[in-house]
């Protein structure tokens, strides 16, 4: 398309200070004095003590969870993972690829139970945005008797705060190679939140399996139509069982999520890496 220029790539970032929960802005200018304007000091992350980490996400988590209770009457339980859904609500996001084998998602609700959040809100003239929402909807209602979803109302950027900050696991499904880049599960690493994410935009870079995250098929166009089995195979033999192992495997994630991932994938670096790649080359 532009024949002898060279094109390059600059990974977006989220802005700190607005996407760590106070909790955490409180434990990091505690440990990691300057975070907010230097945010590369969070490669330090492992210094912080597990309790202070977990009683700064149990905060998150509980406000969360007060949330969802005025805004639909649902009670959350705290002590049960919460998986959060969040971003324009359109077909190649594919929101609904979680419920793709309801008998598999019933079998694994049912042996390590954990809990979904959903917002979004599609554009006016996307009617198949518009279906899937009612689609969602409608499965919230269907299987309520064997797994807790919500849907939440009028998604705006408060929302989207409260959901980044306070659940348990971030997930993302687009279709390959349609994910420019996706900054949800940027923001959600601020506050030691792991993605479980299909490998396109962003998560190429950030998935490191097991320590930021888990990816969920490769990162291979051809892989599309194997993600719904593999989704459910993370969440049987990954994500679910490291949840319920106990508290420190789980913090020793959330501390490799924050050193990793929020340490880079901030807007100081990426203004750094424009500043240095284009505008002074």
């Amino acid at each position: 398309m532009f024949p002898g220029y060279h094109v390059d790539a600059v990974t977006n970032g989220v802005h700190p200070h607005t996407w760590t929960h106070p909790a955490f802005r409180a434990l990091y200018d505690q440990y990691m004095l300057g975070w907010c304007h230097e945010p590369g000091m969070m490669v330090r992350a492992d210094l912080i003590p597990d309790d202070a980490l977990w009683q700064a996400h149990l905060e998150a988590k509980n406000q969360l969870i007060e949330k969802v209770g005025a805004l639909t009457s649902i009670r959350l339980d705290p002590n049960t993972p919460i998986l959060g859904f969040a971003r324009r609500m359109t077909a190649y996001k594919r929101p609904d690829l979680l419920f793709s084998d309801l008998d598999q998602l019933k079998k694994i609700a049912k042996k390590r139970p954990f809990q979904l959040v959903m917002a979004g809100k599609a554009h006016p003239r996307d009617e198949s945005g518009k279906k899937l929402i009612a689609l969602l909807h409608e499965h919230i209602a269907a299987h309520k008797d064997w797994m807790t979803m919500v849907y939440l109302p009028n998604y705006d950027m408060n929302i989207a705060q409260s959901l980044t900050a306070g659940v348990d696991v971030w997930l993302n499904t687009p279709l390959r190679p349609l994910e420019a880049s996706g900054t949800s599960g940027m923001k959600a690493a601020f506050n030691g939140v792991p993605s479980l994410s299909v490998l396109d935009g962003w998560w190429i870079e950030g998935c490191l399996e097991g320590i930021t995250g888990w990816a969920v098929g490769s990162d291979n166009e051809s892989a599309n139509g194997d993600d719904a089995i593999d989704l459910y195979r993370k969440l049987e033999t990954a994500v679910l069982p490291l949840f319920y192992q106990g508290r420190s495997a789980w913090i020793k994630l959330m501390k490799g999520v924050i050193c990793k991932n929020a340490s880079f994938f901030n807007s100081h670096r990426m203004m750094r890496s424009y500043t240095t790649e284009a505008y002074l080359r």
